[in-house]
C-alpha cells in the first residue's frame, strides 16, 4: 500500500478491526454488484470509496429522468448514456485507484456463473424475483457469498445469505417460486433517500463479509418502515425442503 493510498483509507485503517491488513483485504477483493439503480447505485460508491480493488457492474438499462430522483450515480448529463459508463465515470471519479468493469447486458445463464465465480461477493440490486433466483441459485453453486436488497413505496428490506457459513439459509428459502408477486418503482414508486439507506447496508453488509467483521445478516431478514421509522429484525431458517440449497 502506498502513501496516497494510506491517506485515501486511514479513516478506515484507524480502525483496530481493519487496520492495514484488513484495507489491503479490501483492496485485493472482486465485487459484482448487479443493478445500477436506486440500490447498486450508493453500494457502488460507497464500496469504490472504500476502496474495494474491483468492482465488476452489470446493467442493460440506459439512465432516463425519471432514474435521477434516487439513482445517484447518474446525473443529468448522462441521460441516454448506459448506466453502467455512467456508473463508471462516477465511481472513478470518486477513487481512481479502482478498477471498474462494466457489462452493459442481461447475462445469461453461463455469463452470470462466470461472472461469480470470479468474484469474492455478490451484491444483488436489481428488481425482480426472476433475477433474484438466478443470483441465488449460482450464488449457492459457487459457494459465493450473496447481499440481497429491496425496496419499494416507503418499505425495504435486505439480509445475507452466505454458503460458506454453516446453516446459512438462501434466498429461495425465503421466498418459494410462485408465491412472489413481481412489483416495481414504475408501477408503485418509492421514496428517494429509502433506496439509499438499504443500498449504504448493503455496501457495509459487504464490507463485513470481506473482512469477516463482526455479526453479519446471515440468517436475519432486517425491514424498515420508513414510514414509522420502526426496524424490525426477523430470523431466518434455513429450509430443509429447499430445492436450491438443500
Amino acid at each position: 500500500m502506498n502513501d496516497e493510498q494510506l491517506l485515501r483509507y486511514s479513516r478506515q485503517i484507524m480502525l483496530p478491526e481493519i487496520d492495514v491488513p484488513g484495507q489491503q483485504t479490501l483492496l485485493d477483493s472482486h465485487v459484482l454488484i448487479i443493478g445500477m439503480g436506486g440500490l447498486g447505485s450508493p453500494v457502488a460508491m460507497y464500496l469504490a470509496s472504500a476502496g474495494i480493488g474491483q468492482l465488476t457492474i452489470v446493467d442493460d438499462d440506459k439512465v432516463e429522468l425519471s432514474n435521477l430522483q434516487r439513482q445517484i450515480a447518474h446525473s443529468q448529463n448522462d441521460i441516454g448514456k448506459n448506466k453502467t459508463d455512467s456508473a463508471k465515470e462516477t465511481l472513478l471519479s470518486l477513487n481512481p485507484d479502482i478498477k471498474v468493469h462494466t457489462i452493459s447486458h442481461r447475462l445469461n445463464k453461463d455469463e452470470l456463473m462466470n461472472e461469480v465465480k470470479k468474484s469474492d461477493l455478490v451484491v444483488d440490486a436489481t428488481d425482480n424475483f426472476t433475477t433474484r433466483f438466478a443470483i441465488n441459485q449460482t450464488c449457492v453453486t459457487t459457494k459465493t457469498p450473496l447481499v440481497s436488497g429491496a425496496a419499494i413505496r416507503m418499505e425495504a428490506q435486505v439480509s445475507v445469505f452466505n454458503p460458506q457459513q454453516a446453516g446459512s439459509p438462501c434466498y429461495r428459502c425465503l421466498y418459494k417460486e410462485g408465491e412472489e408477486l413481481d412489483e416495481s418503482c414504475t408501477e408503485t414508486g418509492v421514496l428517494a433517500p429509502l433506496v439509499g439507506i438499504i443500498g449504504s447496508i448493503q455496501a457495509l453488509e459487504a464490507i463485513k463479509v470481506l473482512l469477516k467483521l463482526g455479526e453479519t445478516l446471515t440468517g436475519k431478514l432486517l425491514l424498515l418502515d420508513a414510514k414509522t421509522m420502526e426496524w424490525r429484525s426477523v430470523k431466518l431458517k434455513k429450509d430443509p425442503d429447499c430445492p436450491v440449497c438443500s
